[in-house]
């Protein structure tokens, strides 16, 4: 490969191990044994960096974020024999592209990641085909739709690197922002995927049958026990068990669920003999533990259990782009035989403007009641619920009169966009002949100068920093640089 690798380690036999293992593959291996050396060696772009996060003189993760800052399109695997799974993950969230555990014991395995990094050092950042694929093919299995949205996309990526580690998770967010579907989906790519997935809500059974439901119970062990009866744990044995509203479980619970993290063993109610499980736990709230650990409702001691590694989903105010079309997705599910309805403009700018308390089990609710009343192609303001419109009217006094459903100005020009582009196909004569591709292809390039010029200008107001305009932007300096047309390593 075309390819110039850092390695970074304060160990000399890790640095020429690695200088063995990759000359033969790459064009130049580099190695460096402090952050002097490193920072040195990043003075010119490399594909690759192999960052141990435990050096004599930084810190692993003060170096991790000078390498995106100065390079952001070299990816970076770190290595921790020292650092706890917590700063580990945390280097993922910063934009390592996935970490280590020494020693490497699986070297095939560590070929593999290695190899997957600089293949997408070398797309210039851009996801791998594959990855598109597979993750594409997943979210359609379980019913995810991802949308558009940084935060979204940015959330899965790490979600994905994490499923092939053996944590528990846990998930906040929320209530209806589908914690429940991302722990799914974090399964479903993992190598449990085969096994079985568990769900059950700690807050929705009393005490005594969650505690049946989730260790199980002997024969004889209370009344009405007339038989031995496996619990949730064994069922989900090499598989995954949810275990949605964990702050909601009673103080005996949780002794329980700390024992089996702590020990991978369970007791049934009435057993006397320990029982091995091999089960990954998942849970989620919505929660604040840290106030129900304050308030004595929460142990501490399972918080910490739980809390290694936490995702936190965000709600659909925050990822307002992606509201039309997971209303979309919700509305076809309701035509599956026939066309649903399409989305008028105003539609769209009344359920953008919307903020959304109950997220998208809420819009999901909306979008069943639409179907209920709409009878026309095209979903109209008059088909929307009170609730929605109430909010429009109240959002229109706070902006001085403005439209309704127009309170952003991209919503405002993508609705006029969208209603003079209706308007010309109603009223163009496309019998005397219409050259769709040329048409298609037209539009493509205007989207893409519009885009490119609206960039220009935020550049130059930003003094040239991609990093400010892309705050702007509400988006990643990597992909105005993408949609400018300029390719940086």
């Amino acid at each position: 490969m075309q390819a110039k690798v850092l390695v970074v380690d304060d160990e000399l036999e890790m640095c020429n191990f690695f200088k063995f293992f990759l000359e033969a593959k790459v064009e130049e291996v580099v190695v460096a044994q402090n952050g002097r050396e490193a920072r040195e060696a990043f003075q010119k772009p490399f594909h690759l960096v192999l960052l141990d996060l435990k050096l004599p003189d930084t810190d692993g993760l003060t170096l991790l974020r000078e390498i995106k800052e100065q390079h952001p399109m070299c990816e970076v695997l770190v290595m921790t024999g020292y650092a706890t799974v917590k700063s580990a993950v945390e280097a993922i969230q910063l934009g390592a592209f996935d970490y280590l555990e020494k020693p490497f014991d699986d070297l095939d395995a560590l070929e593999a990641v290695i190899d997957r990094a600089l293949a997408r050092a070398l797309t210039q950042g851009e996801p791998l085909e594959e990855d598109l694929s597979k993750r594409k093919e997943v979210l359609e299995k379980i019913g995810l739709v991802a949308g558009r949205s940084e935060k979204m996309q940015h959330l899965l990526v790490i979600a994905e690197k994490l499923a092939q580690k053996n944590i528990t998770l846990l998930i906040r967010g929320e209530t209806g922002t589908g914690k429940e579907l991302l722990a799914r989906y974090i399964h479903a790519v993992s190598p449990r995927a085969g096994q079985p997935f568990l769900a059950v809500n700690c807050g929705a059974l009393p005490e005594s049958l969650l505690e049946s439901e989730l260790f199980g119970h002997e024969k004889g062990a209370f009344t009405g026990a007339a038989g031995q009866h496996k619990g949730i744990f064994e069922l989900a044995h090499h598989g995954t068990l949810f275990l949605d509203e964990i702050g909601e479980a009673s103080p005996a619970i949780q002794v329980k669920l700390l024992r089996v993290l702590e020990t991978g063993e369970i007791l049934r109610v009435g057993g006397e003999k320990p029982i091995r499980v091999n089960t990954r736990v998942i849970a989620a709230t919505n929660a604040p533990l840290e106030e129900l650990v304050e308030q004595k409702r929460f142990r501490e001691d399972l918080f910490y259990r739980l809390d290694v590694v936490t995702l936190t989903l965000p709600p659909l105010r925050d990822r307002r782009e992606d509201i039309s079309l997971l209303a979309e997705h919700f509305l076809g599910q309701h035509y599956q035989q026939e066309e649903a309805p399409r989305l008028s403009p105003e539609v769209i700018g009344a359920l953008t403007s919307y903020e959304w308390p109950g997220n998208i089990r809420e819009l999901a609710n909306v979008m069943a009641q639409v179907t209920a009343i709409c009878d026309r192609p095209v979903v109209l303001r008059e088909h929307l619920p009170a609730k929605i419109l109430k909010g429009i009217s109240e959002d229109m006094k706070k902006n001085s009169g403005a439209p309704a459903g127009t309170l952003r100005v991209e919503q405002q020009w993508l609705a006029e966009i969208a209603a003079n582009l209706e308007n010309f196909a109603e009223q163009v004569d496309f019998t005397a002949g219409f050259e769709l591709p040329y048409f298609l292809e037209e539009l493509k390039k205007a989207v893409a100068r519009s885009t490119r010029h609206l960039i220009k200008r935020a550049l130059k107001e930003a003094g040239g920093s991609y990093p400010r305009a892309a705050e702007w932007f509400r988006t990643t300096p990597r992909v105005l640089r993408y949609l400018n047309k300029e390719k940086r390593c």
